[in-house]
């Protein structure tokens, strides 16, 4: 969903016209934060690619922590997020998610949880960036999750 970028540096001026701006993943926020810009919203695991990727995040001023096993979206994790972007609507603050487990399927509450203006971040493997608007993919993001099984 979205548009892909193969070269991050072309979707930066995109990215900084973004009015509320989410991150997934730990290679698209350390390319953000390498290119001096940082999301109202990130959600790291600390993998990339299945590999252990540890960094430092600076300009973190909320932390929080969820838990969410690979192909799934727990409950936790989603409550996480409808808190982190409630408060991260309400002030200019820096605000981190770290997932125990995998962050892939993320993409999919923020959509629906972000408000309509939102920018959206995450990174394709091997291929580049995708940015999407949350207005153009959120009936698309509905019917993906309808088809998801409730466990």
């Amino acid at each position: 969903m979205g548009k892909l970028y193969p070269s991050f540096e072309d979707a930066i001026p995109e990215i900084k016209k973004s009015e509320f701006f989410i991150s997934v993943g730990d290679a698209t926020l350390n390319n953000l934060i390498q290119n001096n810009i940082y999301p109202n919203l990130s959600i790291i695991d600390n993998l990339i690619q299945r590999k252990n990727h540890d960094y430092k995040i600076i300009k973190s001023e909320l932390l929080y922590n969820a838990k969410n096993p690979s192909g799934f979206i727990t409950e936790n994790l989603w409550e996480t997020i409808d808190t982190a972007i409630n408060s991260a609507i309400n002030n200019d603050n820096h605000h981190l998610i770290v997932v125990d487990g995998e962050e892939d399927l993320a993409v999919l509450p923020c959509i629906l949880i972000a408000p309509d203006e939102t920018t959206i971040a995450y990174g394709q493997p091997n291929e580049g960036l995708v940015l999407l608007k949350v207005s153009d993919v959120k009936n698309k993001a509905e019917n993906i999750l309808n088809n998801f099984t409730k466990l």
